[in-house]
């Protein structure tokens, strides 16, 4: 999207209704990289949220301490969720710039042929990293299961089920660029990393869940 001075905005620097016209328009970015980028940070920030909602609470007193160190630790989670949203539009991007690539000579073959891996390996690297990302967010998160203001237990479920969906939608993004990968060690690393980041974080997420919806 381009400012009136000409210059790139970027997408974090939207307002909501602009992103989501962005993101509902027959460009395909941002997409749903960046839209799962985009719902770990919102569950990211409701976990901030019901921290800032204990911290000083009297009934939770003994759990002060704990809670500030989740929260510094969620802000800057939140902060690098929020610039996976542009990262992830910036690999796509990469990657649609290589079909302008030349291609009359072998060479210039050649060359495009290797600058699409580099630019769909960054593609796979990119939503992987989220998935990182969300997955710390989730350890966060159970720790804070049974610590905090009960007034906001259903935001912590929230928090839960929007860093899951980010997370699955990563990892999808993550599948659909390996696809295009032809170093086979490469493309066994990534899949092997990410099925068990997906497989752990799912286990956390639900037990956040499960711990929640027993306490209503």
């Amino acid at each position: 999207m381009q400012s009136i001075e000409g210059k790139s905005t970027a997408l974090v620097d939207l307002k909501i209704t602009e992103f989501i016209g962005k993101l509902g328009s027959n460009e395909p970015a941002p997409g749903g990289g960046s839209a799962s980028a985009l719902a770990a940070a919102v569950g990211a920030a409701l976990t901030r949220m019901v921290a800032e909602l204990t911290i000083g609470k009297k009934k939770y007193e003994e759990y002060n301490e704990e809670m500030k160190s989740i929260l510094a630790d969620m802000k800057t989670l939140n902060i690098n969720l929020l610039a996976a949203i542009d990262a992830d539009t910036e690999a796509f991007n990469n990657v649609s710039a290589v079909f302008d690539l030349p291609k009359e000579t072998e060479e210039e073959k050649v060359a495009r042929r290797n600058a699409m891996q580099v630019a769909l390996k960054y593609a796979t690297q990119v939503p992987f990293h989220t998935m990182e990302l969300i997955f710390d967010g989730l350890q966060l998160t159970a720790k804070v299961v049974g610590k905090s203001n009960t007034n906001a237990t259903s935001d912590l479920g929230v928090a839960a089920l929007t860093m899951k969906a980010g997370l699955y939608g990563s990892w999808l993004n993550v599948l659909i660029n390996l696809g295009g990968v032809k170093d086979e060690d490469f493309v066994a690393e990534y899949s092997e990393k990410g099925k068990a980041l997906l497989a752990k974080g799912t286990e956390i997420a639900d037990f956040i869940y499960n711990e929640i919806e027993k306490s209503l």
